[in-house]
């Protein structure tokens, strides 16, 4: 698996491949956790349990991704 984002101006030859790869990573490593608690949560309270859900997409692989710049 690898990704690969370009036109990106953060280093010189604008493409990125290491952060976009290990924050996909990261996002289904979190994804694994945290999606059936989620589920859980979301039977009971619907607005935090999809908050829970989205967490990896919406914080976990853009972190990962932006602090890697290859």
């Amino acid at each position: 698996m690898l990704c690969v984002q370009c036109g990106t101006r953060s280093n010189p030859c604008r493409c990125k491949v290491v952060g976009p790869t290990l924050g996909l990573l990261a996002c289904a490593v979190a994804a694994v956790v945290e999606w059936p608690v989620g589920a859980v949560v979301y039977i009971f309270r619907h607005m935090k349990g999809r908050r829970i859900m989205a967490h990896p997409v919406n914080v976990v692989y853009p972190r990962v991704s932006r602090s890697i710049p290859i």
